[in-house]
């Protein structure tokens, strides 16, 4: 069986688009759950009560994102569980095209093809890829949809605004870092489940489009500082051993990368405070822990 988990704080407009293309395409038998994330006046719960048959799990606090999806996937009984943001439009058959690679023993997780709403002509992702330097990117963001991306392949990892695991591999690796609030929680899940030996296939015909930033607009200062921290943090909790020596040259080149880019557009002292704030955090402890504040049991 499937279960669907829907984090939301407090678009509940959004929310009920979502659960209106959710409870049209599922398939039958499909567990639907919202994880209101302690939203004002309970406005998620309130608005997935108006659904038949979806549960609602309330947080007493807000805990952001990697931690309203962890609830849920605690509270899911099925064998494989998709995250939704609340912000996505599911698309007719696009569980039926994912779920039939769950057939394969190896697949832990399936990518969608996440489309920007509303004409679903520029990719927001083809699942992810991610370089050991310590770069991480969707796969055909913002390009329009053209041929290379209309065959299934295998990826990185798969976006958590859309992305399909089974619960099994989740049970072994671990959910994702509540630390990290959100962004990147689903590169480093990603990440783990590489090193465990799993598979991430994409799979274009499961179509889903997706509000691009709706829930959180333009990105603010704090918010650039948060992606620039859990993105450091990202690379020293996934290396081992000596790839160390190997990745910290690469590393470096990736920073001075970035850092020039994010001068041209403005943005370098978020950048560099979230940097700094990824090392006071201390990284040193970080090293090898990879996901140890998202078990399942935990």
């Amino acid at each position: 069986m499937l279960s669907i988990v829907i984090p939301s704080y407090h678009r509940s407009d959004l929310l009920a688009r979502c659960l209106t293309t959710v409870t049209a395409h599922a398939p039958p038998g499909t567990e639907v759950i919202v994880v209101d994330d302690a939203s004002p006046g309970a406005c998620a719960a309130r608005t997935a009560a108006a659904f038949a048959g979806v549960r609602v799990v309330r947080q007493a606090r807000r805990g952001g994102f990697a931690a309203a999806a962890n609830a849920g996937i605690r509270a899911a009984s099925g064998w494989v569980v998709e995250l939704l943001n609340d912000d996505t439009e599911v698309q007719p058959g696009w569980a039926d095209a994912a779920l039939r690679w769950f057939a394969e023993p190896t697949i832990a997780a399936v990518a969608p093809l996440v489309l920007a709403w509303p004409e679903g002509t520029i990719i927001d992702s083809a699942g992810d890829d991610y370089d050991f330097g310590g770069f991480a990117r969707k796969r055909g963001h913002g390009q329009r949809l053209a041929a290379e991306f209309l065959q299934p392949c295998f990826v990185f990892g798969a976006s958590a605004a859309a992305a399909f695991y089974r619960r099994a591999a989740l049970q072994q690796v671990g959910l994702f870092p509540v630390s990290f609030g959100a962004y990147f929680e689903d590169v480093d899940l990603a990440c783990r489940l590489q090193r465990a030996g799993w598979q991430t296939r994409y799979e274009p015909a499961s179509r889903v489009l997706h509000h691009v930033a709706a829930s959180h607009g333009r990105p603010r200062r704090r918010l650039l500082e948060q992606q620039s921290r859990n993105e450091e943090r990202l690379f020293w909790r996934n290396l081992a051993g000596d790839e160390y020596r190997r990745a910290l040259p690469r590393h470096a080149a990736v920073l001075l990368g970035k850092a020039w880019r994010r001068w041209q557009e403005g943005t370098l002292t978020p950048w560099l405070i979230g940097r700094l704030r990824a090392f006071r955090d201390g990284l040193a402890a970080l090293v090898g822990r990879g996901g140890l504040d998202g078990r399942v049991g935990g």
